[in-house]
């Protein structure tokens, strides 16, 4: 029996199982190993594979964007819009065939779109090179889900379903599980706050199931037996996510307000160019980056050029940026702006910087 056939068989089991205080412990050993199949399917074994022809994009650019959606949803009409690459546009599906990029230049920071070829259900397993997209998709610093603004919301939960069966968390921050393999001594559980979700028999069951049998186990906070997995797997991608719904010039304004409010969610028309300054924006506030200018001992602030950093960056990583021999020499830095309260002031090295802030570094 195939890895496709266990998980068709798994998920089945799933479906006729009832939910209950009785089955809890049998549904978690088969929620675990799906999600198991399911990494041996995105990796498979160089012995029992054969190399197909992935998409060999360079990351360039200050940050990653991936632009994933079903075919013929505008995905090539806003790459041609928002950058001067040209991506070929028609009225028929799958007119992308590969993996084009271009780079959005915005608040000075150079941001590499990638528009890539329209997935579609069962790309997880394969389907229509839907495991190339995925895989240029765990690489990206953020991810656009391209949606049809004329169809229904089933769109975006086929699309959710393939990204998560892959190990693709949207929107979700990674569990405070702490998770170590150790030679041995066996397995040792603890949790530093009551647990609701999951306990340690059924940790137990699952490390058992997945021949694990020396590990520590440290729950920080209370999670759940599939974000458990989740960590002991060890390979998953936590993503901001942002929801793109495309083609609003074609329904009511009443549609558009229910789908602006969603969270997450910008409202466009990549052919009439309506509302892009304002995924622009989001863009930015979703990639968390901040931009950071320099200046010289006696000469204004360089306002032309600033670093893009992220956001909760110190002193530290700024001075690493600019070179990375510079942290050795370095005495003390000024900085002016937002997070300082008076300016200039003196800070260290461990100094979170803020948007837009102004630092002048002496060296030993």
């Amino acid at each position: 029996m195939g890895i496709l056939e266990k998980i068709a068989e798994i998920e089945r089991e799933i479906g006729r199982t009832q939910k209950n205080k009785a089955t809890e412990y049998h549904l978690g050993l088969l929620k675990a190993k799906l999600a198991r199949y399911r990494q041996q399917l995105l990796e498979p074994s160089s012995k029992s594979s054969v190399k197909g022809d992935g998409f060999d994009v360079m990351k360039s650019g200050d940050a990653r964007v991936a632009l994933i959606g079903f075919p013929s949803v505008g995905k090539s009409t806003l790459l041609n819009t928002l950058t001067a690459t040209h991506s070929e546009c028609a009225s028929y599906e799958f007119t992308t065939l590969t993996c084009i990029p271009g780079v959005i230049e915005y608040k000075g920071a150079n941001i590499q779109l990638l528009d890539l070829p329209g997935i579609i259900e069962g790309a997880a397993q394969g389907k229509g090179r839907g495991r190339q997209v995925i895989s240029v998709a765990r690489t990206a610093d953020l991810v656009i889900i391209m949606l049809d603004a004329t169809k229904k919301d089933v769109q975006r939960e086929l699309l959710e379903k393939e990204l998560e069966a892959v190990g693709i968390r949207l929107n979700k921050r990674r569990p405070n599980i702490y998770f170590k393999h150790k030679k041995g001594g066996g397995v040792s559980f603890n949790s530093m706050v009551p647990l609701t979700k999951c306990n340690e028999r059924m940790v137990q069951l699952i490390l058992h199931d997945a021949k694990i049998f020396n590990c520590e186990v440290l729950f920080r906070e209370d999670c759940s037996t599939e974000e458990f997995v989740d960590v002991m797997i060890g390979s998953r991608v936590y993503l901001p996510c942002l929801y793109v719904y495309n083609k609003i010039d074609q329904i009511s304004i009443e549609e558009v307000d229910r789908l602006a409010h969603q969270p997450h969610s910008v409202v466009v028309s990549c052919n009439m160019k309506l509302n892009l300054d304002y995924l622009l924006e989001m863009v930015w506030e979703h990639l968390d980056l901040i931009r950071i200018y320099t200046k010289k001992r006696g000469e204004p602030p360089d306002f032309g050029d600033g670093l893009i950093m992220r956001r909760n960056s110190t002193v530290e990583h700024v001075v690493h940026s600019i070179h990375r021999s510079l942290v050795e020499r370095f005495k003390v830095a000024l900085v002016w702006g937002t997070s300082v309260k008076y300016n200039p002031q003196h800070c260290g090295l461990n100094h979170l910087m803020n948007d837009e802030d102004v630092i002048q570094i002496f060296k030993k």
